[in-house]
C-alpha cells in the first residue's frame, strides 16, 4: 500500500500529542480524521495540516452514540488504515481516595472508546489486509506512577487489551502496538506539575527540577518526538512489529 493511500483516524488531535502525531503523517502524505471535542481547535489544524482530504470529527469520546454516527460517516468515504487511541488522562491523586464515578469515567474514556473505535475500523483494514492500531498510553503500565492511581489502573488495561487484540489480528496484517510517552510538554503534564506543586507547597520550577532529576536525558520531550515513534509504528517499515510497549522517555523507565 503506497503512502497516499492511507487514512488515519487520529483521537484527541486538537493539543498535545494527537496534534504533533496528525501534522506528523500529514506531511507524509497521510490523509488525516482529526478527532476531538473543540471544533474550533480542528478547524485550525485542518487549515495548517499539508496535503489534502483532510478532516475534522467533532465528537466526544465519552458519546459512544455520537461517536459511533460521526465515524460511520466517516468510514462511508474510505477505509481507515491507522487508528491512534489517544485521550487525556484524569486528574492526579491515590487510588484508594478514588471515586467508583472517576474509574467508571476513565475506563470509558480510555478502553471502551478504544474497543468501539477499533471494532469500527477493522473491517475495511481486513479487507485491505493492511492496519495499525496505535494506543498512546503511559509508562505507568511499566512502573506505576505515584499520584496517578485512576491512569496507573486504567492504563494497565488497556495495555492487557492490546496484546489480546495483537494476538488476535496478527494473521490479518494488522498491527497493534502502545506508546508510552514519558514527561512531554503537554497540558497533561502542566496539570501534574501544578497539582504536585500545590500539594507540597513547592514552586512551579522546583517540581519541574525534580522531575527533570528522573530523566537521564535531563529534559522534557517534546510532542513532535513521540508523535515520531507513531509514525514509525504507523509505517510499512513496521510491518513486523505488533504486541510492544514503546517507552518514549529519554530513559526514565528503569524496568525492561
Amino acid at each position: 500500500m503506497s503512502t497516499l493511500e492511507r487514512r488515519a483516524l487520529i483521537c484527541g488531535a486538537s493539543r498535545g500529542i494527537g496534534r504533533a502525531v496528525a501534522e506528523t503523517l500529514a506531511a507524509n502524505g497521510v490523509r488525516v480524521l482529526a478527532l476531538a471535542r473543540d471544533p474550533a481547535r480542528l478547524d485550525a489544524l485542518i487549515d495548517k495540516l499539508p496535503g489534502q482530504g483532510h478532516r475534522a470529527l467533532a465528537v466526544d469520546l465519552n458519546d459512544p452514540v455520537a461517536l459511533n454516527t460521526s465515524v460511520e460517516a466517516a468510514l462511508a468515504d474510505g477505509p481507515v488504515h491507522i487508528l491512534l487511541n489517544n485521550s487525556s488522562g484524569p486528574a492526579p491523586g491515590p487510588i484508594l481516595g478514588a471515586s467508583d464515578a472517576a474509574l467508571l469515567r476513565t475506563f470509558e474514556q480510555q478502553l471502551l472508546a478504544a474497543h468501539r473505535l477499533t471494532q469500527l475500523v477493522v473491517p475495511g483494514m481486513k479487507q485491505a489486509g493492511w492496519g495499525r492500531v496505535i494506543n498512546i498510553i503511559s509508562t505507568s503500565v511499566k512502573e506505576p506512577i505515584r499520584g496517578l492511581g485512576v491512569s496507573n489502573t486504567i492504563r494497565g488495561a488497556v495495555a492487557s487489551w492490546a496484546k489480546t487484540l495483537a494476538t488476535e489480528l496478527a494473521a490479518d496484517g494488522i498491527t497493534v502496538n502502545n506508546v508510552l510517552p514519558g514527561y512531554t510538554r503537554t497540558d497533561r503534564l502542566a496539570e501534574i506539575i501544578s497539582e504536585r506543586a500545590r500539594r507540597t507547597g513547592e514552586s512551579i520550577e522546583a517540581v519541574e527540577t525534580a522531575l527533570r532529576a528522573h530523566v537521564p536525558m535531563g529534559r522534557f520531550a517534546d510532542p513532535a518526538e513521540v508523535a515520531a515513534a507513531v509514525a514509525f509504528l504507523a509505517s510499512p517499515m513496521a510491518g513486523y512489529i505488533t504486541g510492544i510497549n514503546l517507552p518514549v522517555d529519554g530513559g526514565r523507565t528503569q524496568s525492561l
